[in-house]
C-alpha cells in the first residue's frame, strides 16, 4: 500500500486538464493506453459520477502524507536559507561561492570547411525553425560582386 501511495506524494491523481467533461450523472476524462505502442494512445473513458469519486479517491493521501512538491528543504521559496541553516546545524563547512574555474573557451565548429575560403567554420547561434536569427549572415562574395 505504501509503495503505491508513494507514487502519488509528487503528483495529483488528475489533472483538471484531463477532465473532458462532467456533469451529475457521468465524467468523461482522457488518459492514456500504454500497451498500445503506435498510433493513437490517448483515448477518452466515460465512468458514472459515483464510480469516477471512488477511483478518485483511491488515489487522495490519507492523513499525515503530504505533496512532496511544496515542502522540504529543496523547496524553492527559501531554499539557500534553508540549505545555510542545515549547515550550521550539522556543524558542516560553509561553502563559499566560489567561481568556477576557468577554462580556454573552444568554440563550437562544423565539419564542412567554409564554401568561400575552405577555412573551418564557427557556430555563433543556433535557432529552431521558424526563429528569426539574432545575427545576420556576411554577404556572399558573388551577390557583393
Amino acid at each position: 500500500m505504501l509503495a503505491y501511495l508513494s507514487r502519488y506524494t509528487h503528483r495529483v491523481a488528475i489533472s483538471n486538464s484531463r477532465i473532458v467533461s462532467a456533469d451529475a450523472t457521468t465524467v468523461a476524462f482522457r488518459w492514456k493506453d500504454y500497451r498500445i505502442k503506435n498510433g493513437e494512445r490517448q483515448k477518452v473513458m466515460q465512468l458514472a459520477t459515483p464510480e469516477f469519486i471512488r477511483r478518485f479517491l483511491i488515489h487522495v493521501l490519507p492523513d499525515g502524507f503530504h505533496r512532496i512538491r511544496h515542502y522540504g528543504l529543496l523547496a524553492s521559496g527559501n531554499r539557500k536559507a534553508k540549505i545555510a541553516k542545515v549547515r550550521v546545524l550539522l556543524g558542516a563547512e560553509v561553502v563559499e561561492n566560489q567561481s568556477p574555474p576557468t577554462a580556454e573557451i573552444i568554440p563550437l565548429t562544423l565539419r564542412e570547411p567554409c564554401p568561400d575560403c575552405g577555412g573551418q567554420m564557427r557556430i555563433i547561434e543556433t535557432f529552431r525553425r521558424g526563429q528569426k536569427p539574432q545575427t545576420r549572415a556576411p554577404p556572399r562574395k558573388k551577390a557583393a560582386a
